[in-house]
């Protein structure tokens, strides 16, 4: 799973120079809140978002409407935009979980994607979400449990061997260690099968507990 998987290919781009009441109009009528500044055949030189056009307030309040209007008319988008320096890039070929880990270490919701300094995608914080759903296979009906096992090799092959030995087959998997107790790990999976049976089945596990379990 790599982020030119999941990207938006050819995303709305806007120059430098256009009108920022213009660039307003483009993102709420395609319903979008990043845009990528290029000149050149599509060179990063910023990016706007919506957070980044929002009007501070404090310097609103001894402006009348007007004033407002012309204040507005006069920006252009360079004038907003987080310059390219600033703009935190990522390349097609990076994995989705190493993009989610930079979106999350700088606080980013957008990340450009970027070939020779031009942009030909953009990952945003929906994308990975999507990407989330597919993993845990939202859209399949199932049962859905989560297993605390010790973090050493054999424990995650016990659980495969019971759900097999019943019968029962896997949608999805997945896992991460417990935050409190990283020697401990966390199994979520989704079976094809009855909360009953499923719950029998995992609940002779010696050495593992079942944390939750639910049809979806």
């Amino acid at each position: 799973m790599l982020v030119k998987d999941y990207m938006i290919k050819h995303p709305p781009m806007v120059g430098a120079d256009m009108p920022i009441l213009e660039a307003q109009y483009l993102m709420n009528n395609n319903n979008i809140r990043h845009l990528p500044v290029v000149k050149d055949g599509k060179r990063l030189v910023g990016l706007i978002t919506r957070e980044v056009m929002l009007l501070n307030p404090g310097k609103l309040s001894s402006l009348d409407v007007w004033d407002i209007t012309h204040q507005l008319s006069r920006l252009k988008v360079k004038d907003v935009m987080i310059k390219s320096k600033d703009v935190i890039t990522i390349a097609a070929d990076t994995t989705i979980e190493q993009a989610a880990q930079i979106m999350v270490e700088n606080g980013v919701a957008c990340l450009p994607v970027i070939h020779e300094q031009i942009v030909v995608g953009l990952l945003t914080e929906t994308d990975l979400l999507t990407q989330l759903t597919a993993l845990m296979a939202v859209h399949m009906p199932g049962v859905r449990v989560t297993v605390r096992m010790p973090m050493i090799t054999g424990e995650l092959a016990k659980l495969v061997a019971a759900i097999a030995g019943q019968g029962l087959g896997i949608v999805t998997m997945g896992g991460a260690a417990v935050p409190k107790d990283p020697s401990r790990w966390d199994a979520v999976v989704k079976i094809r099968g009855s909360k009953d049976v499923v719950l029998a089945a995992l609940s002779t596990i010696e050495g593992q507990e079942i944390i939750d379990l639910r049809e979806v």
